[in-house]
């Protein structure tokens, strides 16, 4: 099994696959993302893919102000990613509410709910500003899973030295 673990992760490495997920607001930072999945910009070329499942997903991709509403299912959706991920967080609504900022339901950015990785700027942040977001990230997650494979690999030296794991 782990032959076949180390084969996936191997590959894995290449191509991180993208969750987005829209906590609410006027969509506009949706259709920049649309534009980058388009021809024009081609936002594959960099390997990353936009696929709609957590548990397969290495960098999630947060539009839109977080409402009480959806606080837990982005907390879960981010619980149930696999180790290493990578958060984004796109928009002025998403860095702290935007123009939805301190209203009732509003919980004035995605970084008080999840941690943040990256931040792209902008109502709606340009495609420009989405690509060069995403290459930072996935560069981030390439050095949080060698650091990962890192830990791996020297589990035994840990276990001579007489170091337990918390979990």
């Amino acid at each position: 099994m782990e032959v076949i673990m180390g084969i996936f992760s191997k590959f894995r490495k290449k191509s991180p696959w993208i969750l987005h997920y829209n906590t609410g607001g006027c969509n506009g930072c949706d259709i920049e993302i649309l534009a980058a999945l388009a021809p024009k910009y081609d936002i594959e070329r960099f390997g990353a893919l936009n696929k709609g499942n957590p548990k397969q997903a290495d960098i999630l991709l947060v539009t839109g102000p977080v409402t009480k509403n959806c606080k837990d299912v982005l907390r879960r959706l981010y619980l149930e990613m696999p180790e290493p991920k990578v958060v984004v967080a796109m928009g002025a609504c998403a860095h702290g509410g935007g123009i939805f900022r301190n209203f009732y339901h509003v919980e004035n950015g995605v970084d008080n709910v999840i941690p943040v990785d990256v931040w792209i700027p902008g109502c709606a942040p340009r495609v420009e500003a989405l690509i060069d977001g995403i290459v930072e990230a996935i560069e981030i997650w390439q050095q949080k899973s060698k650091e990962k494979e890192y830990m791996r690999n020297h589990e035994e030296n840990y276990e001579r030295l007489g170091v337990k794991d918390d979990n």
